[in-house]
């Protein structure tokens, strides 16, 4: 089992740090495999909708993006955890999913994700929510925990005072990882959900 983990918070030792370092504990006590890539301070450009990546798999940047998308697709789950800037993800982070989940051709059927969001009181919800998103698009189930995973913290470090936050975490990597090898025992023995040829339709007809 592998997990990758993007930190999406300019702030390498800051609350965002704390969370995914308090799940990563118990990834590795279960066994699992982590890396953790640092997004939220790399200079990533948005999504300009050239659409080069419907030819080639991979974004027309070569920047960090493409090398998250190998990582991604060797990985049994995903962590995405951000700050809550404005009642919403780093725009930095958004900008990488953006672009990580449109260009990759490869299936993320069944890979597990989970989303982290840590603010100093509000708006944590709407970055879950959002964060979320990228996941229910791909057919990646979405790991729970025993409540919204959310930290909250202000100053560097803070957020070890959460008790509660914290136990989300660990809680969250519980899940997370028995969600992963209780997939990984249905595809050996079930193979993957069949899968239909896609369809899309319009809102405007002509």
């Amino acid at each position: 089992m592998k997990v990758l983990m993007l930190n999406g918070s300019p702030r390498k030792n800051g609350n965002t740090a704390l969370a995914l370092c308090e799940m990563e504990k118990i990834f590795l006590a279960e066994g699992v495999e982590v890396e953790t890539v640092q997004v939220g301070s790399l200079p990533v450009r948005g999504c300009v909708a050239c659409k080069g990546c419907r030819s080639t798999g991979k974004c027309v940047f070569g920047d960090i993006v493409n090398d998250i998308a190998k990582k991604l697709e060797e990985a049994d789950g995903m962590v995405v955890a951000s700050p809550v800037y404005y009642a919403a993800a780093n725009s930095t982070l958004t900008a990488c999913l953006d672009r990580l989940f449109y260009s990759t051709h490869f299936d993320k059927t069944m890979k597990v994700g989970a989303s982290v969001a840590v603010a100093r009181r509000g708006g944590t919800t709407a970055t879950f929510d959002q964060l979320n998103k990228y996941f229910t698009i791909s057919g990646m189930p979405v790991a729970s925990g025993q409540y919204w995973n959310n930290l909250h913290g202000n100053a560097p470090g803070e957020a070890a005072e959460d008790a509660e936050g914290l136990q989300c975490m660990r809680t969250l990597a519980r899940n997370m990882t028995f969600l992963m090898k209780s997939i990984a025992l249905g595809r050996e023995a079930f193979g993957l959900p069949e899968k239909e040829e896609k369809v899309q339709t319009g809102f405007i007809r002509s």
